[in-house]
């Protein structure tokens, strides 16, 4: 297949760089360029293409507001996010884009985001962005939130399910799955905030973890606690703070 590609970004020198990298990738025809988020839109709207690389930071119109807009139009291409700045990546991820690069991007990454993005195209995307803005949507429920983690250069969107907890290592937060563990965009009281009111409890200052997954509940002492998650990862509680897990799971 041919994937139809608009590259927007302010900087020309930029956009040449992308241009010089999508060209050396097979089935990637390049539809055109664009410097900022008007002329952006206006060029979504004619050439309809596939995937846009999209720069987040640009004088008057922004990434996140091209984004936007395209959601009250008929055609939403794949957007995969290109930036100098890491910290974007949640705010990315949740306005409906499928990858994050980060400036300078290397050529290893920009043919992972093209081929996930070819795999995207059609039928997929669009039920892809659906879901994404049912997770960005202010009034969704607990049920749909997920969570930003990265591991390298990936992010990945987690669903707080398949997470076990949320352990603080000094100025970073781990987020602990099953089998991988995957570094944090928000720190542990914004995470806390976040899933207030669902089955995540603090149980220790550098520490949340996922009632859902405690598998096991050990007195060591008469004020503290040994928790065991299903993947047999354990955590220290003191006895106030065990008492919630044990009202949550009804014991």
């Amino acid at each position: 297949m041919t994937l139809k590609t608009l590259i927007v970004d302010d900087e020309p020198i930029a956009r040449k760089v992308l241009r010089e990298g999508l060209e050396s990738i097979r089935g990637v025809q390049i539809v055109g360029e664009a410097e900022d988020g008007a002329t952006a839109l206006a060029k979504i709207g004619r050439e309809h293409p596939d995937l846009v690389l999209l720069d987040l930071q640009m004088p008057a119109m922004g990434g996140l507001e091209v984004v936007r807009q395209l959601k009250h139009g008929k055609h939403m291409p794949v957007i995969v996010v290109v930036t100098a700045h890491d910290e974007h990546a949640l705010n990315a991820f949740e306005a409906g884009a499928i990858d994050y690069l980060l400036k300078p991007v290397r050529q290893e990454r920009l043919s992972e985001a093209v081929d996930r993005a070819k795999r995207l195209t059609g039928r997929q995307a669009t039920e892809r962005i659906a879901q994404l803005q049912e997770i960005a949507d202010p009034a969704a429920g607990p049920r749909t939130r997920r969570i930003v983690g990265k591991i390298g250069e990936e992010y990945f969107l987690l669903s707080t399910d398949e997470i076990y907890a949320f352990q603080a290592d000094g100025d970073l937060v781990w987020i602990v799955g099953a089998k991988r563990r995957y570094l944090a965009t928000q720190t542990l009281k914004e995470l806390e905030l976040r899933l207030e009111n669902t089955s995540f409890r603090r149980i220790h200052r550098s520490a949340l973890v996922n009632v859902n997954h405690v598998r096991k509940m050990s007195a060591l002492s008469s004020q503290r606690w040994l928790i065991t998650l299903a993947n047999d990862q354990e955590f220290i509680a003191s006895r106030r703070q065990a008492r919630s897990v044990r009202e949550l799971l009804s014991w």
